[in-house]
C-alpha cells in the first residue's frame, strides 16, 4: 500500500547531499565530499553540485543544519523528505526526491539502512538536514551482491539530502472505544495494543463502504493528498483471514492518502478523520482490488475488513 522512491536495488531508501553549516562530517574520500555543495532551504526541495573527476569512494555523513527537540535513536522511525544523486563523476543525475510527489517518506532507523546513513540518521532532530555519501564502503557483501545482480553500478556513490520532519513515538490510538456496530464484525480494543478483529461470520456484507469510528481522536481532521502514518489489520470477510497488518509486520506505514496512491475504499474511507482515531472500514471489492484480486490471498469477489489507527499526517 506504500510508493518507495528506488535508489539502488539493494538498498529499501534513498537519501542525499548537502553544504552549509559544518558542524561535523565522518570518514574521507580521494575526491572529497567536503567539496559538494547544496543549495535551499530546508523544507524545499535540495540542489546538490558536484566538484569535477571521479566521484567518492569512501562514505561520508555531514550534519548541514541543527534540528530541535528530541534526538533520533536507532530503532526509531523517522518522517522524512529524501533527495538522492547518483554520482559518478558524469552526468551526476537526480535520481528523484519526496519532494516531487509531495510525500515524505517514514524511514526505520536500523541495520537495513547503510551505514553511512543510519549514522546521519542518529542524533538528528526535526527541522534538521544532513547528507550522507553512499559509497561501496557502506554496504554489505550481501547488498552490494544483490545490487550487482540486479544490474546496479556499484562503483558509482550515491548521495542523500535527508530533511528530518518527525520522529513519532505514538504506536496506536488511544482513548474509549465503542463498538462499530457492523453485523458480522467483532473488534475488541486492548488499550495501547493491537486491535483484535474478527470476521469470521454468515452475515452478508455491504456492497458500499462502510467506515465506522471506534475511536474518535482529538487531532485535526485528514486532509486530501497529505501523507498520513497508519497501523492497520485487514481481513477478509466471512473466512477471518488475515491478509495485511502492519502490527504482525512491526511498525507503522506512510503513504498519501486522497491522490490514487492506495485502493479507493481508502482513499474514500480516511480522509476527513480525526487523527488519533481507530476506524473500522468494510470494502466491497469494487473499492478495493476490484475482479482481479491482489495475490494468492484476496479473490475478487472478496469484501475486505480494516481497523485502521490514523496516528499522524504530514
Amino acid at each position: 500500500m506504500r510508493r518507495r522512491l528506488a535508489v539502488l536495488a539493494a538498498v529499501p531508501l534513498l537519501f542525499a547531499v548537502g553544504c552549509g553549516t559544518d558542524v561535523e562530517e565522518k570518514g574521507t574520500s580521494a575526491t572529497t565530499s567536503a567539496s559538494l555543495s547544496v543549495d535551499g532551504q530546508v523544507g524545499t526541495k535540495p540542489t546538490v553540485k558536484f566538484p569535477a573527476g571521479k566521484p567518492a569512494t569512501t562514505s561520508t555523513s555531514k550534519v548541514l543544519k541543527e534540528g530541535t527537540g528530541t534526538p533520533v535513536k536507532d530503532g526509531d522511525s523517522v518522517v522524512a523528505n529524501l533527495t538522492v544523486y547518483t554520482w559518478d563523476g558524469k552526468k551526476n543525475a537526480s535520481g528523484g526526491s519526496t519532494y516531487d510527489n509531495g510525500a515524505p517518506e517514514l524511514v526505520p532507523v536500523s541495520d537495513q539502512l547503510p551505514k553511512v546513513v543510519k549514522q546521519g540518521f542518529v542524533g538528528a532532530k526535526p527541522g534538521g538536514r544532513f547528507y550522507a555519501v553512499v559509497a561501496a564502503d557502506s554496504y554489505t557483501k550481501e547488498q552490494l551482491d544483490q545490487a550487482k545482480a540486479q544490474g546496479a553500478d556499484t562503483t558509482a556513490a550515491q548521495v542523500f539530502v535527508v530533511d528530518v520532519l518527525d520522529s513519532p513515538t505514538v504506536k496506536s490510538a488511544v482513548g474509549k472505544a465503542s463498538d462499530p456496530g457492523v453485523k458480522g464484525v467483532k473488534l475488541e480494543n486492548p488499550e495501547g495494543k493491537a486491535p483484535k478483529l474478527t470476521t469470521k461470520t454468515d452475515e452478508k456484507p455491504s456492497k458500499k463502504l462502510v467506515q465506522e469510528m471506534v475511536i474518535k481522536g482529538t487531532g485535526p481532521e485528514v486532509k486530501k493528498g497529505q501523507s498520513i502514518m497508519v497501523q492497520y489489520v485487514g481481513k477478509i470477510w466471512g473466512t477471518d483471514s488475515e491478509f495485511d497488518s502492519s502490527w504482525t509486520n512491526g511498525q507503522p506505514v506512510m503513504f498519501q492518502i486522497g491522490t490514487g496512491k492506495v485502493i479507493k475504499g481508502w482513499d474514500e474511507g480516511l480522509v476527513g478523520v480525526p487523527i488519533g482515531s481507530r476506524v473500522l472500514l468494510t470494502i466491497p471489492p469494487d473499492l478495493g482490488y476490484g475482479k482481479e484480486g491482489q495475490g494468492e490471498k484476496i479473490k475478487g469477489t472478496d469484501t475486505l475488513v480494516f481497523a485502521v489507527d490514523v496516528l499522524a499526517a504530514y
